[in-house]
């Protein structure tokens, strides 16, 4: 995986300061326990700490290490002249990375740049990033919403997804975005979809529209938020060809 030069942010910023001052918490109820020789509840607390202490650490990796290490395995099937579009794509992590790639293609990422999403997630940052990492000639971003694509049918070879689909509050707005994304993709393109929820009826979605070729697989503990309980699924579909 290549250095990175851009600034990415934390992936859900509260989440992380929640699970840290958790910890701290415990850890200080834990030492005000024993120092009143409560050694039971102190027991406990100090277990809760270092528990939710491991928690915010494998959440930090994640976020700032981890997934992208995923991705950067997921990206290896390119062939470098595809149109690839990011839906969702924050700051560039996974955009950047794939434009990285694509050194006779082009890659597009679109979103609403929501920064309760993403620490400091706006398109000047995500521009800034395309510059650093030495791609922005091969990049465009566009300010749109994933449910109602601004492209045409098949206009893309492949399309990726990192943690962004699950944002949309209803089950009804991210099978749309879904059922975007598969007319947007060209028959025979690639759909690469990473998220902690509803993978099982992003799949039920593309089965509905005809698309035999999809599986679901864990990404394993790189992309862990937290732990086992908030792992991350690949979702991998392959649009049948005309």
């Amino acid at each position: 995986m290549r250095k990175r030069h851009g600034s990415y942010g934390f992936d859900a910023p509260w989440a992380l300061v929640g699970l840290s001052f958790g910890a701290l918490v415990l850890l200080a109820l834990a030492s005000v326990s024993f120092l009143l020789d409560i050694l039971l509840a102190g027991i406990a607390f100090l277990f809760g700490g270092l528990y939710t202490l491991a928690s915010a650490a494998s959440y930090l990796y994640t976020t700032r290490r981890g997934k992208f290490a995923v991705w950067a395995g997921e990206l290896e099937r390119l062939k470098g002249d595809e149109l690839l579009l990011d839906l969702g794509c924050g700051r560039g992590a996974v955009l950047l990375m794939a434009a990285q790639r694509l050194e006779r293609g082009k890659a597009t990422g679109i979103d609403l740049w929501q920064s309760k999403d993403q620490s400091g997630n706006r398109e000047a940052r995500a521009r800034a990033n395309a510059a650093a990492e030495g791609v922005a000639d091969r990049v465009e971003l566009v300010t749109g919403d994933m449910r109602d694509l601004p492209f045409g049918d098949g206009a893309f070879d492949a399309i990726v997804s990192s943690l962004a689909i699950h944002n949309i509050p209803d089950a009804e707005g991210r099978e749309q975005a879904v059922r975007e994304a598969h007319r947007v993709l060209r028959p025979g393109g690639l759909m690469l979809i990473a998220d902690f929820q509803h993978t099982a009826a992003y799949e039920d979605t593309l089965r509905s529209l005809g698309v035999v070729d999809v599986r679901r697989r864990d990404a394993g503990w790189r992309f862990w938020y937290g732990g086992p309980w908030f792992g991350t699924c690949i979702l991998e579909a392959r649009k049948p060809a005309a």
